[in-house]
């Protein structure tokens, strides 16, 4: 019987990460001061992606009930909209398969989401890995951009 994270694509699996992989939040390019115990704190999940064993990418999700506008919205947890916070991939084409694949585990284990977001950086770097994968731009505020995921 097939693992209920089981991915079939070329990616082996997806899931929440482990306690002793906690060391490649350390990776983290985009927000590396978050502290790695709150990204693992109750409405909060990290997920790896891997590849014949071997970690290819990583996303941070956030539950929230609005869509924050900065970090600091983050602290406040929800169950509408989950938020992508933060991505990175050690190989090509992985940050984007990790984002597709995440949030089909986010609808199977949490049903009640009802908004797949970004909090990304204001850069051109992150406006072309999120349009070019399908989302939608929804706000830029002074701290970041919001792009929603269908």
């Amino acid at each position: 019987m097939l693992s209920p994270f089981y991915s079939i694509n070329r990616y082996d699996m997806i899931r929440k990460i482990r306690k002793d992989e906690l060391h490649l939040l350390k990776d983290d390019p985009v927000r590396p001061h978050i502290e790695l115990d709150w990204r693992t704190r109750p409405g909060k999940e990290v997920y790896v992606l891997e590849d014949n064993g071997e970690v290819t990418a990583v996303v941070c999700v956030a539950y929230t009930d609005e869509v924050p506008e900065s970090e600091h919205g983050l602290r406040w947890p929800g169950m509408d909209v989950a938020v992508f916070y933060t991505v990175w991939s050690y190989k090509k084409g992985a940050g984007r398969e990790i984002i597709f694949e995440a949030q089909k585990e986010i609808k199977k284990s949490n049903p009640y989401v009802k908004r797949f977001v970004t909090l990304s950086p204001l850069t051109d770097m992150a406006t072309r890995f999120h349009t070019r994968n399908g989302a939608k731009l929804i706000r830029k505020s002074h701290a970041a951009q919001n792009f929603e995921y269908n």
